[in-house]
């Protein structure tokens, strides 16, 4: 899909906006305001700019003109005539999407509707340095070439990735590193891709898309817990992602809950993450079948015990294999264990489980349960569901998009 006509290039068309003075800056706001809620009235726009209805009927028909906002509808009446809604409209834009994880990365593209033009996935086992981040940029040039869309038409790259994340640095404190280089890993990829680039943590980015579009649209509090390689959560406080100072609020991986169990990765002995995690996971598996477990676990890697992963281990719980149906077990009420304490210190109404992990459903859920019924207190408990996301692995590119646009509105508005 080439996009709309005409918008070939969006950098110079909002860059016009900001010739008109504060009048192109409030036509700015308006349209990411309509970003936001996706449908508005005129009455929705006058409330929230401060605006008489003859201002913003001109300013709506100018943008509606220039080919930005369309009538999509009418809602619900209050009384009088239903108030005609409007929304932006679609492939004005688009922005390019990455989601980093430990294995495996994936590229999508978003127009400003948030509709996902294409998609594509590859392995790509992130490293401590910026090596082979060639690939990345190789695919994401195979996949704009299969839609047609242009670089012009993209308002920048949103990146999302494991570990400790600084959205205001840029940089990650974990991965693709260079201490030979002064860019950022954000400067990295926006010289690699000749676009403004911004990078965040990806449970943050998830818990931004299950807001958006997943299972905690419309819900003010809400928890959004990462069970995949590692553990993470995403915090949502007032129906907003909450990200803490330095952003990197949500570290549940790492709270304390052994202290005489492993050592983690992170330096520190007994954490969450060494119990209750996709490598603790793995790593109770290959134990146990090194250990001669009977299990078809074994079959299931062709003997290559070293390549088991959590998918293998969910196939083989859903073939009735005790020995995988019990390692979920051990996992699923630690995991209950440490999701007690975060019912108990922010009293969530809803609880979304992500990641690889999740695909476990029932064999996780209903020990995690059991744990949570044990150690959290029941006048808090009674108050939070339980689900697993609907949006599954696109949750953190739908973030993605949502902040790449959000932040890209947000400059052209200052």
């Amino acid at each position: 899909m080439a996009g709309n006509p005409h918008f070939q290039d969006i950098k110079n068309l909002l860059h016009h906006f900001s010739k008109e003075g504060k009048k192109g800056l409030l036509k700015v706001r308006i349209i990411r305001f309509v970003f936001e809620l996706k449908e508005v009235s005129v009455a929705q726009i006058c409330d929230a700019f401060n605006l008489s209805i003859p201002s913003v009927t001109k300013l709506i028909q100018e943008l509606t003109e220039s080919g930005w906002i369309e009538r999509k509808g009418e809602g619900e009446s209050r009384g009088g005539r239903k108030p005609v809604l409007l929304g932006l409209v679609s492939s004005l834009f688009y922005v390019l999407c990455i989601d980093i994880s430990l294995y495996e990365t994936k590229i999508a593209l978003f127009d400003n509707t948030l509709q996902m033009e294409a998609k594509t996935s590859f392995p790509f086992q992130v490293s401590k340095t910026r090596e082979n981040t060639d690939l990345i940029k190789q695919k994401a040039d195979e996949l704009l070439a299969a839609t047609g869309i242009r670089n012009q038409q993209l308002i920048g790259v949103s990146i999302c990735m494991p570990g400790l994340v600084s959205e205001q640095k840029g940089e990650s404190h974990f991965y693709l590193k260079d201490p030979n280089s002064h860019l950022s890993l954000a400067h990295y990829f926006e010289s690699m891709f000749s676009l403004p680039t911004i990078i965040q943590n990806d449970v943050n980015a998830a818990a931004e898309g299950e807001l958006q579009r997943g299972r905690a649209k419309g819900i003010k509090d809400a928890l959004v817990l990462m069970m995949d390689w590692g553990l993470g959560l995403g915090i949502i406080m007032d129906g907003k992602v909450r990200k803490g100072a330095a952003g990197f609020s949500g570290e549940i991986g790492h709270m304390p809950f052994d202290y005489t169990g492993e050592l983690c990765y992170c330096g520190k002995q007994g954490c969450l993450e060494t119990v209750a995690s996709g490598n603790a996971l793995i790593r109770l598996a290959k134990e146990g079948v090194r250990a001669g477990q009977h299990s078809t676990l074994l079959e299931l890697c062709n003997g290559e015990i070293d390549q088991i992963n959590p998918e293998m281990i969910t196939l083989a719980a859903n073939k009735g294999d005790l020995f995988a149906i019990k390692l979920l077990s051990q996992v699923g009420s630690a995991l209950g264990k440490g999701i007690s304490t975060l019912i108990q210190i922010f009293n969530p109404a809803l609880i979304i489980l992500e990641g690889k992990m999740a695909a476990a459903e029932q064999y996780l859920t209903l020990p995690m349960l059991q744990s949570i019924n044990t150690y959290c207190m029941t006048q808090i408990r009674e108050h939070t569901s339980i689900a697993v996301s609907e949006l599954k692995e696109e949750a953190g590119l739908i973030g993605c998009a949502v902040e790449g646009i959000e932040h890209f509105l947000i400059a052209e508005r200052n």
